[in-house]
This record gives structure tokens, C-alpha cells and sequence, in this order.
């Protein structure tokens, strides 16, 4: 113990006098309990090349990620943003969106006979799947699977101008862009070509 913390002492000495650090090192150790030179030199090179793949992985991550959601949206002006801005509190309280939410009917339960029941459905209910799986929704969207749009706002960068662009942004193909059959363009949404 005593002698390993006395060698590192020296080492750090002589490479701080010595012109040429790497003789010094040659010198001074040959396996000082850690590892030899040459797994030290291994480590490093394992290091470093961890780090360069790890950047490389990064850099292509969010590149994948831009190309992934198209075209930027706009960003427009809505009245519940800004630091003292909120909702329409007037119109939440009037319960116009309660008594739109209650117009659908969910399927609930177990009640306490086992048996599930559809009641009317309440503002913090997630949104019903329109398609009974996976199969069926690409059959009935001509391939494409659609996405659970629920909490669409906040898995999306720019969530309510994403959703705004994406309803409104319907519109012919540009000249040499190759749509599939069934599909439309948009460029908010590059998984339509």
C-alpha cells in the first residue's frame, strides 16, 4: 500500500523534471499491482474508442431524429400561452368540453358482478383505440399505422403547432415526390411518402 503510493509520488516527480514522459514511465513501472503498461495503453484505447463510438451514436441519433418529424411548424399564436396566459376558463367552466366528452360512450368496469359497462366518458379518459389491432389499422389506412394521439402534444417537439400543421397541412404532391396508393401528402408527416 505504502509502496504503491510512494511510486505514484516519484512517477509524478520525475515525469514533472523529465523532458520525455513517456521514457520515464517505461522506466518506473513495469506492473506496479494495477496492470502492466501495455493493459493500461489497452484500457485507454477501449476508452477512447467508447467515447468516439459514443459520440458517432449520439450525432446519428439526432440526426434520425430531425429527418424523423419533417418539416419545422409554424408557431402561432394561441391564447393560452405566455407566462400569464392560460385557458379559457369561462368556457371549461361552462362545461361545454364535460358535456363533448360525455357524448362518447367507453366501455368501463369490471363492475361487481365481473361484467364491463359503457358509461359516458369524462375529460381525463384516454382516447379509444378506432381499430381492434395493429392488422386492422394498417389495413384500413393503407398500410401505415396511425399513432396513439392522446398525449400527442406532449411526445411531439411543438406539440399543439405539430398537431395544428399536421391537420392542416393536407395538400397536393410537390413535382417528383412518389406517394403510395391510398396515402397523402404532407409534409408535416414524412411517413406519407
Amino acid at each position: 500500500m505504502a509502496g504503491g503510493v510512494i511510486q505514484q509520488l516519484l512517477r509524478r516527480k520525475l515525469q514533472s523534471y523529465s523532458p520525455n514522459p513517456l521514457f520515464v514511465s517505461s522506466i518506473i513501472t513495469k506492473n506496479d499491482g494495477v496492470g502492466s503498461t501495455s493493459s493500461r495503453s489497452l484500457k485507454a484505447l477501449a476508452l477512447i474508442g467508447v467515447g468516439v463510438s459514443g459520440l458517432l451514436g449520439f450525432a446519428t441519433t439526432t440526426s434520425a431524429d430531425k429527418a424523423e418529424h419533417g418539416l419545422a411548424s409554424l408557431s402561432y399564436p394561441w391564447p393560452h400561452e405566455g407566462i400569464l396566459s392560460s385557458y379559457d376558463h369561462a368556457s371549461i367552466r361552462q362545461g361545454e368540453v364535460k358535456a363533448m366528452a360525455a357524448e362518447i360512450k367507453m366501455e368501463d368496469g369490471p363492475n361487481y358482478e365481473g361484467e364491463m359497462f359503457t358509461r359516458p366518458s369524462k375529460l381525463s379518459d384516454r382516447f379509444s383505440q378506432s381499430y381492434a389491432n395493429e392488422s386492422a389499422a394498417r389495413f384500413a389506412n393503407g398500410g401505415a399505422y396511425p399513432p396513439y394521439i392522446s398525449l400527442v402534444t406532449k411526445a411531439r417537439h411543438n406539440g399543439q403547432n405539430y398537431v395544428f400543421a399536421l391537420l392542416t397541412g393536407y395538400r397536393d404532391p410537390l413535382v417528383g415526390v412518389v406517394i403510395r396508393e391510398g396515402l397523402h401528402y404532407n409534409p408535416h408527416q414524412p411517413s406519407c411518402f
